[in-house]
């Protein structure tokens, strides 16, 4: 019954914002913001805690307090113009964000080589899903199992809407999906900075272990495809992404350690970005070892 009334509560709200006048939906999310961080829930600690290790120990707490406002402000903007993303036009959705390094996309479709671009939980990854099925292609990504079940129904529809082909992560049939449309030379998106599977990789990342998944790279390396991180952040008035160059891979080389170095460099790019806007880094969740609970033993 609880998971009935959240379903529909939540269609409710989904429903009434996308009919908001732009400056009253602003407010509303903005308020809900404000009230959010105030609170201080363990969401907000967290968050803060992730950010201590982008902007280093020597932040007094009253700038961190700063930054984790503007970040819970930048979360709040994220749902907002999620909600509202599908009353939007083609043209609507292209002029609202800038994406630099685009050349490296053309040169993988050029050459007929698949697509594989792995995001941080920054900025808009959904705006920029949906630019890109208008300007290249239709694309596959993978999405975490919500609960109850007719939520996460509605957030495939509403990505299908989008034009994206979406697959439930821990499905069998996800890696060879994605590796057969990245071996037909088509486009893979993949949120990468957390993992959430026992297989992950373990990276530096800010200075302190952590795990990645593995999935990208190893995609990478079996199917040739380009695999090109992205950094994503916000401006007053448009999404903004940055395309990094593809990561060198020696596919002649053993595949566990092509995989641990690419997955590195990932988690590289991802740091270079998050630390010059780390303010639209959305990660409210535990991600470092030290903050992890130990794993049961199998």
């Amino acid at each position: 019954m609880r998971d009935e009334v959240s379903d529909r509560a939540y269609a409710a709200g989904w429903a009434l914002v996308k009919r908001m006048p732009e400056r009253m939906a602003r407010a509303t999310f903005n308020g809900l913001a404000e009230q959010v961080w105030r609170r201080r829930g363990t969401g907000v600690q967290q968050l803060e805690r992730n950010l201590r290790r982008v902007v280093g120990p020597h932040t007094s707490h009253q700038d961190l307090r700063r930054l984790s406002h503007r970040a819970v402000e930048s979360y709040f903007r994220y749902w907002r113009e999620a909600f509202r993303l599908p009353n939007l036009s083609p043209q609507q959705i292209v002029s609202t964000i800038e994406v630099d390094g685009q050349e490296h996309m053309r040169a993988a479709i050029a050459a007929g080589r698949g697509l594989l671009i792995v995001l941080p939980h920054s900025g808009n990854w959904d705006h920029a899903g949906a630019w890109a099925t208008i300007d290249y292609m239709p694309l596959t990504t993978v999405a975490e199992r919500l609960k109850p079940e007719s939520l996460y129904e509605r957030f495939l529809d509403y990505r299908r809407s989008l034009g994206m082909e979406v697959l439930a992560l821990g499905d069998r049939m996800v890696l060879p999906t994605l590796r057969r449309r990245l071996n037909d030379g088509g486009m893979v998106c993949l949120l990468a900075d957390r993992d959430l599977s026992a297989s992950g990789i373990q990276v530096e990342f800010f200075g302190e272990p952590t795990k990645m998944p593995a999935g990208p790279a190893l995609l990478a390396y079996e199917t040739g495809a380009d695999l090109m991180p992205a950094s994503l952040w916000y401006e007053p008035d448009r999404s903004r992404v940055r395309i990094h160059p593809p990561v060198l891979l020696d596919r002649a080389a053993p595949r566990a350690g092509v995989v641990r170095e690419a997955t590195q460099v990932v988690a590289d790019a991802f740091a270079k970005g998050i630390a010059e806007h780390p303010e639209d880094w959305h990660m409210l969740q535990r991600l470092w070892l030290t903050d992890l609970p130990p794993r049961p033993a199998p």
